[in-house]
């Protein structure tokens, strides 16, 4: 029996924090994806340095080698639309069948696909993924409304229905006790599931139109999240329930969407307002001050997702404008 605990929480909203000194270093460059109008997305850096992309309005994964600029695609069966994709430490490159009802393991060696496909015909539109320390895989099911798990070795899925309507389960991140943590986009809600039991916990953000997109946790196990609806940057802490808000420095209508975090517990976030470039934000989560940010030179159109690799100290994300980009820290 799935059992749901749901924990007050207490909120408080602080005045923006002051900018911090401006990052010289700071810079970006984008690489135009050859196959126009495909939404690249979700880009992975395998150990070998290349970058593994969806593109999702495409229906391929492609990889893209920054050395010298060459692109490579490979095609999945139609109407995939891959959403998203990680790689395993076999170098196998997995990602999620928006449109298919499956996930999908590629191999990029020959460019065999094998497929895993969801055990309730509900959970047609498999989301984001993330590797548990099993090598495992947990998942969200944005419009079916589920969080799922799969055992990459015997192909087994477990799927975890999360309660009420429209809770449209998206970002997902694990903590340091691998337990995953998720947004509830279509609600005011942050979920986490024990692996052991498969028990949801709910946990209230205070505010109604609060719509949590994007997750990060850091190195002491806070939940951030960034609130598409409000324009704010949330801090949850699990053992209290209590909720923080920080104004993000575009407004209430800047729509921080893609989030990530550094070796530094810095977050890392786009703010995707129709009306002007991307800006790509920092915040230093121990000064509690925000890092000027940097325009995406495209525009960018939306920046859904964003990742960090360490070894280069850089960020990675697709844009809506067809390009990949990278952004590199000091």
């Amino acid at each position: 029996m799935l059992m749901t605990l749901t924990v007050l929480a207490l909120s408080s909203i602080a005045a923006p924090p002051p900018l911090a000194a401006p990052l010289d270093s700071l810079t970006i460059r984008e690489w135009k994806v050859p196959w126009e109008n495909t939404r690249p997305r979700d880009p992975y850096v395998a150990p070998d340095g290349r970058i593994w992309f969806c593109g999702q309005a495409g229906n391929y994964i492609a990889v893209f080698d920054p050395r010298n600029d060459e692109f490579k695609r490979f095609e999945l069966p139609p109407r995939t639309n891959p959403h998203n994709l990680i790689i395993d430490k076999d170098g196998f490159i997995w990602y999620a069948g928006n449109r298919s009802a499956h996930i999908g393991r590629l191999d990029p060696r020959t460019g065999a696909v094998k497929q895993y496909p969801m055990p309730d015909p509900a959970a047609s539109d498999p989301h984001t993924l993330i590797f548990d320390r099993g090598n495992n895989i947990w998942f969200t099911v944005q419009n079916g409304g589920f969080v799922g798990h799969l055992n990459t070795k015997s192909g087994k899925v477990d799927l975890v229905k999360m309660p009420g309507q429209g809770s449209r389960p998206y970002g997902i991140m694990m903590d340091s006790k691998d337990h995953p943590w998720f947004n509830l986009f279509g609600t005011n809600k942050i979920g986490t599931i024990d692996p052991r039991t498969m028990a949801l916990k709910e946990y209230p953000l205070p505010h109604e139109r609060a719509r949590s997109r994007r997750i990060a946790v850091t190195s002491d196990d806070i939940i951030w999240y960034v609130d598409y609806t409000r324009g704010f940057l949330g801090r949850l802490d699990p053992m209290t329930g209590k909720v923080d808000e920080i104004p993000s420095p575009g407004g209430g209508n800047s729509f921080p969407y893609a989030l990530t975090i550094d070796d530094k517990d810095r977050l890392w976030y786009a703010e995707t307002a129709a009306n002007r470039p991307n800006r790509i934000i920092g915040y230093d989560t121990k000064s509690r001050t925000f890092v000027p940010g940097i325009e995406v030179p495209s525009g960018g159109g939306s920046v859904r997702h964003i990742v960090y690799h360490r070894p280069t100290k850089s960020l990675w994300f697709g844009t809506d404008a067809n390009t990949l980009a990278r952004v590199t820290l000091p």
